[in-house]
């Protein structure tokens, strides 16, 4: 190119100088914008791919905190049950020992009233039919409450 010979030439040459690094700056711009679009569509996929770890993760604690609850309801649920056998054990068994002692007490009674009406000189064979009478009604009554147990 041969030398500009007027301010003008020389403004002109000067600008197209300016307009062609504005160019060379531009498509380099383009570059590193397209390559700045990659690494956010990278960094986008990465994300996602670790948002699906998250939610994994996520689902497995709380699959584990809903086992535990569970655990905890049936471990705190059985405890009760055996709580309330034990204490409905404990009320059959003062219940029959009440009604035993009632069942026996009236026995002897009847056997001591029995044998108050009976003149002095009782058989001893009728002192051994009320002793077998006192020893079955006390059998008797030691089965009914063995069942109720």
């Amino acid at each position: 190119m041969k030398p500009a010979t007027t301010a003008r030439e020389a403004l002109i040459a000067e600008a197209l100088g300016e307009l062609a690094r504005l160019l060379d700056r531009v498509e380099a711009l383009q570059a590193r914008s397209e390559a700045s679009r990659q690494a956010l569509d990278d960094a986008q996929q990465q994300l996602a791919e670790q948002l699906a770890g998250f939610e994994a993760r996520i689902q497995a604690l709380t699959e584990q905190a809903r086992l535990q609850a569970v655990q905890h309801i049936v471990a705190r649920t059985d405890e009760a049950a055996r709580q309330a056998i034990d204490r409905q054990s404990r009320a059959m068994d003062d219940a029959a020992r009440v009604a035993f002692g009632a069942e026996l007490g009236a026995t002897l009674q009847r056997l001591q009233s029995a044998l108050a009406r009976q003149p002095v000189g009782v058989p001893a064979w009728l002192s051994h039919a009320a002793t077998a009478a006192v020893a079955s009604a006390a059998t008797w009554a030691l089965v009914d409450l063995l069942r109720l147990l």
